[in-house]
């Protein structure tokens, strides 16, 4: 009886985290399904990719990645905090008329356009394992303070709905600052149950796109996943973002494997002053969904972009490699392929055609 009554008591528990902590977001009903069904890529019960894509974790790998998360430890996270240069006002505020975007580590992006100012991805929490009994914590401090010193914005763009890339904490913070949210399909939904106005609120399948604000706005396909919860996995859609203003040109691939959506979306949509590529947080049992440095070099080629600048990497130890690694790999296939890339310091203002050209600074970083 005892036994009963506890393991009842444990599920009762669960039941009641799972659905009273706000970071899991909401979950799906069936009027969002509805919706999804209108799809080409929902298959009736979730959203699929382009290619047929798989994540090569089973119960026999589980030792060996505890084993190793637990091994070397030190090297995928640097010795001392990565320091992140406060955002000059003044700086930002001159030539508006020239494109700039500031890194905020992992695949955060202040950007201006037009003199309008927009994000992407802005997770500046200090921990991805929001619901984990351990923490994953970020290399440099206090970031979520920088919401404070950001310029009006006026719109975010959003991936997926990875914590690494929405952040319950951050964009409550970011609430009273924007009124515009452009959204990968189904990812309104945790922004509603959060409290945010339905009517500021945008979502996009796979290439659907919009012109507002003198931008062309496309959502286009990446080889990723989604979920937040145990039950959500697939539940909305990922991607990446395509802007477009006046004879320039910006993507950002969102996360996700190699594939040749890159050709596709360099082809109808290229060429590109800017590319930010994934970059970071690979293994060999999840390569299909996290590329190679050495792939995300040829993605900004395929593109076609005139320079390429890896984010999702700087800013959490998310996989078992290095915390350099990824830059190194991707700075080194760069030279090889004749690729031109960036790789400004986290806060660094970089404005469009001065892009910095000493891809070193992190170089005596241990």
């Amino acid at each position: 009886m005892w036994f009963i009554i506890i393991v009842l008591t444990i599920v009762l528990g669960i039941g009641l985290y799972l659905n009273l902590n706000p970071q899991f977001g909401a979950n799906v009903m069936a009027s969002d399904k509805s919706i999804y069904e209108k799809s080409k890529w929902w298959d009736g019960e979730k959203f699929i990719n382009q290619t047929e894509t798989t994540m090569d974790i089973s119960l026999k790998n589980i030792p060996g990645l505890l084993k190793a998360q637990f091994t070397d430890k030190h090297l995928r996270s640097p010795e001392e905090n990565l320091d992140m240069i406060p955002l000059d006002k003044t700086k930002w505020a001159q030539n508006p008329e020239r494109a700039k975007f500031v890194w905020l580590g992992h695949s955060a992006l202040l950007i201006q356009i037009n003199g309008k100012n927009y994000l992407m991805d802005p997770m500046l929490g200090d921990d991805t394992s929001p619901i984990a009994p351990m923490k994953t914590k970020r290399f440099t401090e206090n970031v979520l303070a920088v919401i404070d010193e950001l310029p009006p914005i006026t719109a975010i763009f959003m991936t997926h709905d990875h914590y690494d890339h929405l952040d319950y904490a951050s964009i409550m913070k970011l609430k009273s600052k924007v009124n515009k949210y452009y959204v990968a399909l189904g990812v309104g939904r945790h922004l509603e149950k959060w409290g945010f106005p339905i009517n500021q609120i945008q979502e996009f399948d796979w290439w659907d796109e919009i012109t507002e604000d003198g931008l062309k706005i496309t959502f286009t396909p990446s080889r990723h996943f989604s979920g937040r919860g145990l039950t959500d996995r697939g539940k909305s859609l990922w991607g990446g973002w395509v802007i477009q203003w006046n004879e320039h040109s910006l993507y950002c691939t969102g996360d996700g494997g190699y594939d040749e959506h890159f050709k596709e979306i360099g082809k109808k949509l290229g060429p590109f002053d800017w590319a930010f590529v994934e970059c970071g947080q690979y293994n060999e049992l999840w390569h299909q969904i996290h590329m190679y440095p050495e792939e995300s070099v040829q993605a900004g080629l395929d593109v076609q972009a005139k320079v390429s600048i890896p984010i999702h990497w700087g800013g959490f130890p998310l996989a078992l490699h290095p915390w350099k690694e990824p830059v190194e790999r991707f700075a080194a296939e760069a030279e090889k392929s004749n690729a031109n890339i960036s790789l400004p310091r986290l806060g660094e203002i970089v404005e469009m055609g001065k892009e910095p050209q000493t891809n070193d600074w992190y170089l005596n970083l241990r």
